[in-house]
């Protein structure tokens, strides 16, 4: 068995190194052209040097999506984009469209070629022309379950990788390939700029009974007939590395650092334990209790394992169980640490705090005191400065969390 490679995403400076010092292999990102996805800041010129010479200065690497299908138009941009990729130290470019495949071999003939699950590669086939044609790694279909990867792995040259997603928002369309939010809104998915409309409420309207509706409900808020829910597959590493899996791919590039350092430390822990444990191996409960302190849909496991209900009919929002209350920016002497406030907290409140690369742990917050040295019952100031004491010690650079009152949002 090969150990597969945590590959997290990132839609920003932050995202990125929230990403490294949490454990990621790998990063997943986007330049200003050419990404699919147009929501994050993503990363102009400079931006992406420095994101490479982090990454590696951490031994780690930065695989750019270059995975949008281009239209005439907007060719003459491509040749000197993949070269700054190059001179960057950009390690993969992720490419669907054969056409920026061919010029990524002229013009960046230096970095790997990761065909995008954009490409739709289902079968062996597929992914052995692919590899003759220059790919080092397929990113597959999401559609297919598990054992088809299996047999994938077995029909084609061990040199060739195989990418895929194992957590995150799943999409309704094949490979991602969709234009409903093109024909409602004019945004093009396959341009990075979707609506989501799969995740708002229909109803249903007679076209004789003018003005007036009927909801195609299961509840009072509507149904959500495309509304799907995010995979997760942290109880099932073993079957992963099994099937031949190179990569483990976190979906979202358009969240939070701290959705991206929850979720690569829980993979990171748990691809580190298989790999050490073999088959005395058993997920930590506190690993698959992490992904729940995330903003997320229901879970399920995709396609892997067959016809899993895939939809969520009864709300659009989001399972949300705990909310992000401060940073740890340096940890001082006495159990204090310099903190930075996110979300409204007291002394007293007992916190939940996320250390980098480490298992969670509780802490009671003993007193708050501002820069200036005054002492304070509450942190309710967004992004304020504070020196909070607490019973056990807080390393720099982890996330204090707190439960909510309410689950969902």
């Amino acid at each position: 068995m090969i150990k597969p490679e945590v590959l997290s995403p990132a839609g920003d400076m932050e995202c990125l190194e929230s990403a490294l010092k949490f454990g990621a292999d790998a990063v997943f990102l986007a330049g200003k052209l050419f990404g699919m996805r147009s929501a994050p800041k993503n990363f102009d010129n400079d931006d992406l040097k420095k994101a490479c010479e982090l990454a590696h200065a951490h031994n780690a690497k930065i695989h750019v999506t270059c995975n949008v299908l281009p239209r005439n138009d907007e060719l003459k941009y491509l040749p000197e984009y993949l070269r700054y990729c190059q001179d960057c130290g950009v390690d993969a470019l992720i490419i669907a469209d054969l056409g920026v495949m061919e010029a990524a071999k002229k013009y960046a003939p230096d970095v790997a070629l990761h065909v995008s699950t954009q490409a739709g590669v289902t079968n062996y086939a597929a992914a052995n022309v692919l590899y003759n044609m220059g790919a080092s790694r397929v990113v597959l279909a999401r559609e297919l379950p598990l054992d088809q990867i299996a047999d994938i792995r077995a029909h084609i040259p061990n040199e060739l990788e195989i990418e895929c997603f194992v957590h995150g928002a799943m999409c309704v369309s094949f490979s991602g390939r969709c234009l409903i939010s093109s024909y409602m809104t004019g945004r093009d998915a396959n341009h990075g700029e979707c609506a989501q409309p799969c995740r708002w409420k229909y109803h249903l309207f007679e076209e004789n009974r003018q003005g007036q509706y009927f909801p195609v409900e299961e509840t009072s808020d509507g149904t959500y007939l495309y509304n799907s829910r995010d995979l997760c597959m942290i109880e099932h590493i073993p079957e992963l590395v099994k099937a031949g899996i190179s990569s483990f791919k976190i979906e979202g590039r358009a969240k939070s650092a701290y959705y991206t350092a929850v979720t690569t430390n829980a993979y990171r822990h748990a691809v580190d334990d298989f790999m050490s444990m073999g088959e005395n191996y058993t997920l930590a409960s506190w690993i698959r209790e992490e992904l729940e302190k995330i903003s997320h849909r229901e879970y399920n496991t995709g396609f892997y394992f067959g016809n899993e209900p895939g939809q969520v009919t009864d709300n659009g929002g989001y399972i949300r169980q705990y909310d992000v209350v401060a940073m740890c920016e340096s940890s001082l002497s006495d159990n204090t640490s310099l903190i930075t406030q996110r979300n409204k907290f007291y002394v007293g409140d007992t916190l939940d705090v996320l250390p980098p690369c480490g298992i969670p742990f509780n802490v009671k917050c003993l007193s708050l005191e501002t820069e200036d040295g005054e002492c304070v019952e509450s942190a309710p100031h967004p992004m304020q400065k504070l020196i909070m004491k607490s019973d056990v010690p807080i390393p720099d650079s982890s996330y204090i969390r707190k439960k909510r009152d309410s689950a969902f949002v």
